[in-house]
């Protein structure tokens, strides 16, 4: 068959143009490449940001690096130091701390002396609170602008919330007299002892609507190592007493007055009773007793926590 020459010149056209446009194509494509890499190339090193560094890549695309300048390292501002951890601070304790024991939060040596210092004293009102004579006392203590440590029995701060949260309010600190009130727990199982403790703390916080017992007395002094380290581990003080007003005994004011003031040289924390029996003469007694320390310089303070 002959050869058509103008069909074989537009064949030859055509053939041309599809080789330019393939050859364009991959121009393309690889520009597309080279673009979509520099998208995604990772941060530069510390080399690549270095003065000079990939300098020498002149016209024509020379690969042929130029000298590379060491430059010093610009100083590096030190990290500060984390702050360590700060231990529990218990100033002048005495006692060794059980080891095996929850470690104290608060000193658990027994607390006698006063916060303020100097010639301040410690009002601690044990037993209740009671629905007739704690309301009386908190009374008398209003009026003569006296603030006190309440010692609560569990179970009455459960039976008596109202005047948890008053004692609260009126800005008196509460304290924890355990469960039972047993003046022999110091001889009872550890088991017992922890139960009447933390129990009662319990008792005494929930009708206080959230308030904790910052001190911890053992009832009739029964102390022992483990209960105070059990009280000092739950954030309570073990608070003792230097004068003992013998108002439980019902020895009328007079002798109360005559006991209170003849003692006050032993310390400033002073023991009186809303609960546990009539206390129509403990309140008697505060009215006179009060107005009266007042005028021999006394001040009022809290036992040391």
């Amino acid at each position: 068959m002959t050869e058509n020459p103008a069909r074989g010149a537009r064949y030859g056209l055509r053939t041309a143009g599809a080789r330019a446009l393939r050859a364009t194509a991959l121009v393309l494509a690889g520009a597309a490449l080279v673009t979509g890499c520099g998208r995604q190339q990772a941060a530069p090193t510390d080399d690549a940001k270095a003065p000079g560094a990939g300098a020498g890549a002149g016209a024509g695309g020379s690969s042929v690096p130029a000298p590379r300048r060491e430059t010093p390292a610009a100083p590096s501002t030190p990290a500060a130091p984390a702050a360590p951890a700060r231990a529990a601070v218990l100033p002048e304790q005495t006692s060794k701390p059980d080891a095996k024991l929850p470690a104290p939060l608060v000193n658990m040596d027994i607390a006698h002396d006063a916060e303020d210092g100097g010639k301040a004293v410690n009002l601690t009102i044990d037993d209740g609170p009671h629905p007739v004579w704690t309301p009386k006392i908190l009374q008398i203590l209003k009026k003569n602008h006296v603030k006190a440590v309440f010692c609560m029995v569990g179970p009455e701060a459960e039976a008596h919330p109202d005047l948890v949260k008053r004692v609260v309010a009126e800005g008196h600190r509460l304290c924890d007299h355990s469960v039972s009130h047993d003046t022999g727990m110091d001889h009872k199982p550890e088991s017992y002892q922890k139960d009447q403790i933390l129990k009662a703390a319990r008792q005494i916080e929930k009708a206080s609507g959230g308030v904790k017992p910052l001190y911890y007395r053992a009832p009739g002094g029964a102390f022992t190592p483990y209960s105070r380290q059990i009280a000092a581990a739950a954030g309570m003080r073990p608070v003792g007493w230097n004068v003992d007003s013998k108002d439980f005994e019902e020895p009328g004011t007079a002798a109360i007055l005559r006991t209170v003031r003849s003692q006050l040289g032993n310390g400033p924390t002073v023991l009186f009773h809303d609960g546990g029996g009539d206390r129509s003469q403990t309140a008697a007694a505060l009215r006179e007793l009060l107005p009266w320390l007042r005028e021999k310089g006394y001040t009022f303070s809290f036992p040391v926590r």
